[in-house]
C-alpha cells in the first residue's frame, strides 16, 4: 500500500455497489494528512464531454501521469487506504486550485 498525500493522483480499486467485483480507476486524494486509514478522493474520467458545474478537464493531465485527457468528476468518496494500488502522479498547481474551487462549490462552503 503506497503512502499518498493531498493532490496525489492514485489508482484505486473501486468496489461495485454489490461488492461482487471491482474496477481500477484514477482519483485525486483531497484530504490533508491524518491518522485515519480512510482517505477522501475525487474521481477522474476520460469522458471529457458534457461536464457538470464544477467538473473540468485537467490542464496538465499528461504531466500528472495520466495517459489521456482527463476530467475531474463531481463526487467525494471515502475509501480505505488499502484500496489504493499506487500513486501515478500529482496535480499541477493550476489544477489543484481549480479543484479546491470546485470542492467549495459542490459542498457549499
Amino acid at each position: 500500500m503506497p503512502s499518498c498525500s493531498k493532490h496525489d493522483i492514485v489508482l484505486v480499486r473501486y468496489p461495485f455497489s454489490n461488492l461482487s467485483n471491482s474496477k481500477v480507476r484514477p482519483a485525486i486524494v483531497v484530504n490533508a494528512p491524518h491518522s485515519s486509514q480512510d482517505i477522501l478522493i475525487v474521481p477522474l474520467t476520460s469522458r471529457t464531454k458534457s461536464l457538470l458545474e464544477g467538473e473540468f478537464v485537467l490542464s496538465e493531465w499528461s504531466a500528472a501521469g495520466l495517459n489521456v485527457a482527463t476530467a475531474v468528476k463531481r463526487g467525494l468518496y471515502t475509501v480505505h487506504e488499502t484500496l489504493v494500488i499506487k500513486v501515478i502522479g500529482r496535480l499541477a498547481q493550476e489544477d489543484a486550485k481549480q479543484l479546491e474551487q470546485s470542492l467549495r462549490g459542490w459542498l457549499g462552503i
